[in-house]
């Protein structure tokens, strides 16, 4: 609920934050949802390391968010996981595009089950580990 990521917001604005991991996979947040929790992954205080938004209906434009948090605070994130959603090819191209930023630390980008999706040659040399396999 809106209510439910206001509160996960305040938490990852704490000061220190200590939540490292976020598991809210199959919770239908959308793009709205991801819109409000893109607010606190944004704030310099969020240390958060693993995200997983499994199942959460998210498609490019939550992908526009996520893309614009992480650009706002690229140095922790390690771990996002949006397997089983809808980002279509614009939507990973945003997030593989910031995969060749040097400050972001994404080390795994699950996108499997998301559609057919074309990734750029050589991107595997920037991260450890990319799932796009729809099986």
């Amino acid at each position: 609920t809106e209510e439910g990521c206001a509160s996960l917001v305040s938490a990852l604005r704490s000061n220190p934050s200590h939540l490292r991991e976020l598991d809210l996979s199959n919770n239908d947040l959308k793009d709205s949802g991801v819109k409000l929790l893109s607010a606190g992954l944004g704030n310099p205080h969020c240390k958060l390391e693993t995200l997983r938004l499994s199942g959460c209906l998210v498609t490019e434009e939550g992908c526009a968010s996520l893309v614009s948090a992480l650009k706002s605070n690229p140095s922790h994130l390690r771990e996002l996981d949006l397997s089983y959603n809808h980002p279509g090819d614009s939507g990973v191209r945003l997030l593989s595009a910031g995969l060749e930023d040097p400050h972001w630390r994404l080390e795994k980008l699950n996108v499997e089950h998301g559609g057919e999706n074309t990734m750029k040659p050589g991107l595997r040399k920037y991260v450890c580990d990319l799932t796009l396999d729809p099986n």
